[in-house]
């Protein structure tokens, strides 16, 4: 108990830097970007995963499981992609160390399904470790519990279909548990500071024995955060493809709701009831409502305007398409627009925005992905003060943008310009100093009762988002 006390402020710091960065990078790769399949899920449930991913692309398990044995990225360049982060604006960046087929991306202990075990050979972990500290570059891995490799989380000679949500009751079970355990000891020892692990442990958390997984981390780490997907004791949540919009998350008190094994119940009753001709099309359409944002597939508790012992630190990830890893075939991409405005809405309600790339076969970030991460990029150069260390207001529902509050600044993010050049706030609670446009020139404006009415200029001084400072006071 008392180390645990010990720890506490060094997480708080971890903590603090976190919900100040605000951009990150998410990474998805493996030896599944040699077929452009989605990763893991065409041999756990192909059907669900061509719905939910937008990749038609099939494989039988024995061809994705024999992939590392093509996979040779000869163009990876941990520094370059390193560098497209920071020209892109983000501020720390996650990696997919093991994905739920079991393949590591680093020279795991207890397995020969890793990288160094290709015709690559070299430690991609490693080298994007070592990229990310000369950098200054925060580094996280994720870690996916599920593993359709090894015998002990599930009888192999069976198809992943057939049990892929793992079978704890079988007396493999610990030794899979310990084989887990030899891989977070690896990441958090020998390759610097993690920031950052990012489990996936679909549902049913409770089958990974979180405590012991915590207590190991805190143990080796103080200052590495922990998501929600591994049990309770969680230093953030992580709502997946959507942005949270009836307020503000908060917390709870209570474990993620993947903690209990109803969300395996769940998963097996969506494929069974998936393969029933009447029911298929409802599901479908449900489904396809994950790739737009509109499925909350993890839903989160929110309020209006929590105080800041209630916030709840969060973090939407989201894939700049469909799918999260390498789609060739990928004609759903996000245009710039949309992901900046994705950005301005999550830092509105004090979150995180976790962007996700997914690598080519060698090594490369698509055309399209580093198209629209610069241009989010550009945007950023111009405002930072208006995203990075900023939190929410009590303001939403503003119809022409969103806000955000660093002190007693109040930065307006504007996508729509009123077209009779009067922005109209109301009800706004407070007093205002002054408002001027980020750049400095000063606006008009003027506070009756709640109704604050600023007068800007005819012409938006941003084609995308445009923004304006307010210096409140009591607020």
């Amino acid at each position: 108990m008392e180390q645990q006390r010990s720890q506490a402020p060094i997480r708080q710091q971890t903590l603090a830097w976190y919900r100040e960065a605000k951009f990150g990078m998410f990474i998805h790769w493996g030896a599944y970007s040699v077929a452009g399949v989605e990763a893991s899920w065409p041999i756990m449930a192909p059907e669900l995963s061509e719905v939910m991913f937008g990749t038609q692309t099939r494989i039988t398990e024995s061809e994705y499981v024999a992939l590392p044995g093509q996979f040779n990225p000869v163009d990876f360049d941990a520094e370059a992609w390193v560098h497209t982060a920071r020209e892109a604006g983000m501020r720390y960046m996650v990696f997919t160390a093991k994905h739920h087929d079991g393949f590591c991306m680093f020279d795991a202990p207890g397995t020969q399904y890793k990288i160094t075990n290709t015709p690559f050979c070299r430690d991609i972990c490693k080298e994007l470790a070592e990229a990310c500290a000369k950098a200054g570059m925060p580094l996280g891995f994720y870690y996916s519990p599920p593993d359709m490799h090894h015998p002990g989380y599930r009888d192999t000679t069976k198809s992943a279909t057939r049990n892929w949500l793992g079978e704890p009751k079988r007396k493999e079970w610990g030794d899979y548990l310990d084989y887990m355990a030899s891989h977070i000891r690896k990441l958090l020892t020998d390759y610097g500071d993690v920031r950052v692990l990012w489990f996936d442990g679909l549902a049913n958390h409770t089958k990974y024995d979180p405590v012991r997984f915590h207590k190991l981390i805190h143990d080796l780490s103080p200052n590495t955060l922990i998501n929600d997907r591994l049990g309770d004791g969680y230093d953030f949540v992580t709502p997946e493809q959507f942005i949270p919009r009836n307020g503000i998350p908060v917390r709870t008190g209570k474990p993620p709701s993947g903690n209990d094994p109803g969300g395996d119940r769940f998963f097996r009753l969506i494929t069974f009831l998936f393969n029933i001709p009447g029911i298929r099309g409802l599901i479908r359409k449900q489904l396809q409502k994950y790739g737009t944002g509109e499925l909350e597939l993890t839903p989160v508790a929110q309020e209006p305007y929590p105080s800041a012992e209630r916030f709840q630190p969060w973090e939407t990830c989201m894939t700049l398409g469909r799918s999260w890893s390498y789609n060739p075939s990928e004609t759903n991409w996000k245009t710039p627009q949309t992901l900046l405005n994705n950005l301005v809405n999550v830092v509105s309600r004090g979150g995180n925005y976790l962007l996700n790339v997914g690598p080519t076969s060698l090594g490369t970030f698509p055309t399209e992905a580093i198209e629209r991460l610069r241009y989010i990029g550009r945007w950023l150069q111009s405002y930072p003060e208006a995203i990075y260390g900023c939190t929410y207001t009590p303001m939403h529902e503003l119809g022409w943008g969103q806000a955000t509050r660093k002190g007693d600044s109040i930065y307006l993010l504007i996508f729509e310009w009123p077209a009779n050049n009067k922005l109209v706030i109301e009800p706004f609670v407070g007093s205002v100093q002054t408002v001027r446009l980020y750049a400095g020139t000063p606006l008009v404006f003027t506070l009756a009762g709640q109704r604050l009415e600023i007068t800007v200029p005819q012409h938006p001084p941003d084609p995308d988002v445009s923004v304006l400072v307010m210096d409140v006071t009591g607020a």
